[in-house]
């Protein structure tokens, strides 16, 4: 119902990029440099400088910015109101999730929200925690699950379970006999791990880091992108691996991989990461609070905690 110039002005002006506004929008960049220039043609005025391959807001551009910040605080608290009245739960939601909660925690949980609120649209962006915490920062989602602790102060995160970690073999390597394995043993073994910036490899960095290890005297054989890629990999007897006691239970009823223990025990939260906005779409509210249950009942006993 809002301008859509106005829309995608606000989007460029946060994010201080007409590509990333695009991909933000699902827009192409032409399109979104048309809607500015209307808007500029519109007040007759320049809204950015364009400086050096960057942009900056002119004094026009940031009153016209500072507008549209309150012209979208009132429109999303009217939405909020009206759907309150009628008990519509509707829109489209913009997600983002880490790996592992992508490719084995959410689809059960988004479809069991699709059946209950078959009217919500869900857009899901798949990347590591890293990156999902940068698409937060710039407002190109609404919404971050991510499996790593969050420094960032200015953003919200409520966490929803703890995760363990767990050391995974193949059935033939020496280990598959045993049912723990210490930390300090790591470093006698050929061993695959995640890529930079993904929340497994961050908390495993920092659990060794607590045990005195440095990650840099392992026997580090390959590092890969998903945890599907990583156990296929140790599958075949090429190594050792750590990964989500999540993401192996069909290999260890099928018999194809066996898990350890760690000494000591690793986790980490699962959470939900967004902006510290003033109001949410109500569509948003409820995900939050179906995917807080979803947690609740699938969180493992051992590891189970209060949401923060």
């Amino acid at each position: 119902m809002a301008d859509r110039r106005l829309q995608v002005f606000h989007t460029v002006a946060r994010l201080l990029s007409f590509t990333k506004a695009a991909e933000a929008l699902h827009m192409t960049q032409p399109a979104v440099t048309f809607q500015v220039r209307q808007l500029e043609e519109h007040f007759n005025t320049r809204l950015f400088d364009r400086t050096h391959n960057r942009i900056s807001l002119t004094e026009a551009g940031q009153r016209v910015f500072d507008y549209a910040e309150r012209i979208f605080e009132l429109y999303g608290n009217m939405e909020n109101a009206v759907r309150d009245l009628t008990g519509a739960v509707n829109g489209v939601l913009l997600l983002g999730a880490s790996t592992t909660i992508a490719e084995y925690m959410l689809p059960g949980l988004l479809g069991d929200f699709k059946k209950r609120y078959p009217d919500v649209g869900i857009r899901l962006k798949e990347a590591n925690t890293d990156a999902i915490v940068s698409m937060v920062e710039n407002n190109m989602i609404d919404l971050g699950l991510v499996e790593a602790p969050v420094a960032n102060k200015n953003l919200a995160v409520e966490h929803c379970r703890m995760d363990p970690l767990v050391l995974i073999c193949a059935p033939e390597h020496e280990l598959a006999r045993r049912t723990t394995f210490s930390l300090a043993e790591l470093h006698q073994y050929p061993y695959i791990c995640r890529e930079e910036g993904s929340g497994t490899r961050e908390v495993l960095l920092e659990a060794l880091k607590a045990e005195g290890i440095d990650y840099r005297h392992l026997q580090v054989i390959m590092e890969l992108g998903s945890p599907e890629s990583i156990k296929g990999a140790v599958e075949a007897g090429m190594g050792v691996a750590i990964l989500s006691r999540s993401t192996v239970h069909k290999e260890l009823r099928l018999g194809t991989l066996v898990a350890l223990e760690l000494e000591p025990q690793v986790s980490r939260p699962f959470s939900f990461v967004h902006q510290r906005q003033k109001f949410r779409l109500r569509a948003m509210e409820e995900l939050m609070e179906f995917a807080r249950d979803y947690c609740r009942s699938h969180a493992d006993p051992a590891t189970m905690e209060e949401p923060k």
